[in-house]
């Protein structure tokens, strides 16, 4: 599968300059995923918390949220459960190290949200994303 951009057949089709809202506490964690986002094409707006992210939120429309579950002031799970109330359409994905977390039933966590475990390789979280911003 090739990346958005792509020329050749069987690329996904994702629109140009999606709108993908980031909240990752960890600073190099962001700065990588930020990078690696804004060279598959997408514009990326990244906070280092989770009511800063939901204030952001709160302002403009996103397409997706990328979030890390434990973060401080705010947790994933909280913003995602107010990103969607904001905006039922909006598209979810939490990046975590604790994947059982959002699994779990009482978390009520987005029903369509996609997981993604650390450690991952950023060409998977760019497919992931394509992925997902597709369906």
């Amino acid at each position: 599968m090739t990346r958005c951009g792509s020329s050749q057949s069987g690329s996904i089709s994702v629109t140009p300059n999606t709108k993908i809202l980031l909240a990752e506490d960890d600073d190099d964690m962001r700065r990588f995923l930020v990078k690696a986002l804004e060279n598959a094409g997408h514009s990326v707006v990244s906070f280092d918390n989770g009511l800063s992210a939901y204030h952001r939120l709160r302002e403009e429309p996103f397409e997706l949220l990328l979030t890390d579950i434990v973060m401080p002031e705010m947790d994933g799970i909280e913003l995602a459960r107010r990103a969607t109330q904001l905006d039922p359409d909006i598209k979810v994905m939490f990046i975590t190290g604790f994947a059982a977390v959002a699994l779990n039933p009482d978390s009520q966590t987005p029903k369509d949200a996609k997981i993604l475990s650390k450690p991952f390789h950023l060409r998977e979280l760019v497919s992931e994303v394509d992925k997902l911003l597709a369906a």
